[in-house]
């Protein structure tokens, strides 16, 4: 008898609160996410043995942390005493130059960036006093070393590593409302509800939450946080922090295109034995216009300071700028936030640089925007308006 939706999904929530030990998962939130997921799953992901244990082992693990992380506030009390101020949040198309721009400004002691290993184990909270040396470090990394094995080079064009900085979205998983589910696998109906009609205040407030319990007993002066999905949701993520200082990072989005959709296809050709890179890519190709259009339409509406992001709560970087001089770009970055860059900072940000250069090239497949299948006249007319307004140049595609 082949399993129904609802039959999968409570087996999976079963598994969840064996593995838990706890039955309250806090707000009901993540449910919608999770079913509409599922049967998305089951549609169209066509999944290889591989592809299952992937999928369920990932909802089971997500669905059990938002179980532990609910149960460990209902006996620690002052977590939910935590204060989340002026978080520096750093948004953008993926590919951008993001994720090393993140790992670079949480260099600095100052900066509290959720570090990989505690996203995938938050229970107990972690501690300042075996910050760097907590047995689930080792754990963690064992499961990143994993993928590489599985993955050959994928480690090289998206460095994994357990005492790295993680981005948002993986955060957002346990609620069930995250673009890495359809990063992952083929979920187009997941996707679209993902993209035009879910709600994502929940997630945030999820999001909150789970930043309460990680700064709970380990501290810093600031939380550094970064995803390129805040781009689609800009109201909602200014909502539920309205001090944040937001730093959009800008590219040419046919490049975007043609980079995410390598990183793509790296994951679910490991997942399923009927991937086709078009099909990616024209669920991309529409993914990335419309967080373009709607950060536009965030910028132009005044989400931020004002329409032209005055008043330090928006910083623009262009990838041109900042290639070939990273540390330059973040000093940049710290005078106009206003905060100092200080000597030692400066020196854990270029030690960190000589020993993570980023992605090497050749070390996965790339694709040329022509192997998208894409028509590069229609999507640069549909880009002009972003590129015009932000001054992001053209670049050759290859």
């Amino acid at each position: 008898m082949t399993e129904s939706t609802l039959q999968r999904r409570d087996r999976l929530v079963d598994a969840a609160i064996a593995a838990a030990g706890s039955d309250d998962f806090g707000a009901d939130s993540w449910q919608e996410g999770l079913e509409i997921y599922l049967a998305s799953l089951a549609e169209s992901a066509r999944l290889n043995e591989v592809g299952v244990g992937v999928a369920e082992d990932g909802i089971v693990g997500d669905l059990a942390n938002r179980l532990r992380i609910e149960e460990w506030r209902k006996t620690h009390p002052a977590v939910a005493e935590q204060e989340v101020r002026a978080p520096i949040i750093i948004v953008g198309q993926p590919r951008t130059g993001t994720t090393i721009l993140l790992d670079l400004m949480a260099q600095d002691p100052a900066n509290r960036a959720p570090l990989s290993w505690e996203i995938e184990r938050p229970v107990p909270a972690p501690r300042t006093a075996s910050f760097d040396t907590d047995p689930r470090i080792a754990e963690a990394q064992a499961g990143f070393d994993l993928v590489d094995a599985f993955i050959p080079g994928f480690a090289s064009f998206h460095e994994l590593g357990a005492q790295l900085a993680q981005e948002d979205v993986r955060i957002f998983t346990s609620d069930f409302r995250s673009m890495q589910h359809s990063l992952q696998f083929e979920v187009p109906a997941y996707n679209r509800w993902l993209m035009h009609e879910a709600d994502m205040a929940p997630a945030y407030r999820w999001h909150r939450r789970f930043l309460q319990h990680l700064q709970s007993e380990h501290h810093s002066e600031r939380w550094l946080l970064k995803s390129p999905a805040h781009l689609w949701s800009l109201p909602a993520l200014m909502a539920e922090y309205p001090d944040a200082i937001v730093i959009q990072n800008h590219r040419d989005p046919l490049k975007v295109i043609a980079s995410i959709s390598a990183l793509g296809a790296s994951l679910r050709e490991m997942t399923t034995d009927h991937f086709e890179v078009t099909r990616l890519a024209a669920q991309y190709g529409e993914d990335i216009v419309l967080g373009l259009d709607r950060a536009l339409e965030a910028r132009r509406d005044g989400v931020f300071a004002d329409a032209d992001g005055a008043g330090g709560r928006v910083i623009d970087i262009r990838y041109q700028d900042i290639r070939h001089d990273l540390i330059g770009g973040v000093a940049r970055i710290y005078d106009e936030i206003g905060l100092e860059l200080t000597a030692e900072a400066e020196a854990r940000m270029r030690t960190f640089l000589a020993a993570h250069p980023g992605d090497q090239g050749g070390s996965l497949k790339r694709y040329s925007f022509a192997e998208t299948g894409l028509d590069e006249g229609e999507y640069r007319e549909r880009a002009r308006a972003y590129q015009e307004y932000f001054d992001v140049e053209s670049e050759e595609l290859g």
